[in-house]
């Protein structure tokens, strides 16, 4: 298919720039989606955060020259990204348990991580609940965070339980836009710095037409058309949907990921269900 060939040819990038700079932008275009959808995209199919992907695959072949040449161990530490030997020889043996002068010697025992290859498995007819929505153009409120990729996981849930216990949620809802299709408090997913950095912004937010108070943002979305898919149950729900989104609907859809912010839509708890908003557009 055509999507998992995308990704391929994406990975295929990063390969033949693992001895130099790696452009993330540049690995998304080739996967025909943003920065912030591919790296989130890459981690839950090979359940790795794209940034150790890529540590791992230097440091692996950094062994094989240090067994196979009489390198200096600096040049190597210079030649995958390292800027000194100190901080080579740290994250070289934080991988492989021993020191790059150590892995010369016959013995030695070393890891190797091998190149990922994305295919198409077919697993259970497990349903997915979805709509498409197209929605005029419309703006949201509230605060905004930077979150790293590799802990994502970890410090989203921080967020909410810090808006909770500060009232965060309260203030905006005394500024929500009346009549939305988006009502209820959002946690948006969007590029931060578009691909410069290992970072993402999440924003804890409500559509409204109210200028920002005091320590918010306002973003403004365009005119789209909306893949919306249901979980019932608690917040839990949504990391299982962020997946299935990646690996069962997005490969079959006959759609492609649109350059704009991922919405997370949660809802009452007696409504006991919340939603995934993902902009989409045809498959060209």
């Amino acid at each position: 298919m055509e999507w998992v060939e995308r990704m391929n040819n994406a990975i295929q990038y990063i390969e033949e720039r693992l001895e130099g700079q790696i452009d993330y932008q540049a690995a998304a275009r080739i996967a025909c989606c943003s920065v912030h959808h591919f790296q989130r995209m890459f981690s839950f199919m090979a359940e790795v955060p794209l940034s150790e992907y890529i540590r791992r695959r230097r440091l692996t072949l950094a062994a094989f020259d240090l067994q196979s040449s009489d390198i200096k161990v600096v040049e190597v530490a210079h030649k995958y990204g390292y800027d000194s030997p100190e901080a080579f020889a740290r994250a070289f043996a934080q991988l492989h348990g021993a020191t790059p002068t150590s892995a010369r010697h016959a013995g030695t025992k070393l890891k190797a991580y091998s190149r990922i290859s994305f295919q198409i498995s077919i697993k259970g007819a497990a349903e997915m609940n979805y709509r498409i929505e197209d929605l005029a153009g419309f703006a949201i409120v509230g605060a905004q965070e930077s979150i790293d990729h590799q802990h994502a996981f970890e410090k989203v849930p921080a967020l909410w339980e810090k808006a909770a216990s500060e009232g965060l949620f309260e203030r905006l809802w005394e500024i929500r836009a009346e009549a939305s299709p988006l009502i209820g408090i959002l946690g948006v997913c969007a590029d931060g710095d578009f691909g410069r950095s290992e970072t993402f912004y999440y924003m804890l937010s409500i559509v409204s037409n109210e200028a920002p108070p005091e320590g918010m943002v306002r973003r403004e979305f365009p005119a789209a058309t909306w893949a919306v898919f249901e979980a019932e149950g608690g917040p839990e729900g949504i990391a299982e949907l962020w997946k299935r989104l990646y690996t069962d609907w997005l490969p079959v859809s006959g759609y492609e990921l649109a350059y704009l912010p991922a919405i997370e839509r949660y809802l009452p708890p007696e409504e006991n269900r919340n939603e995934l908003w993902v902009a989409v557009e045809t498959k060209k």
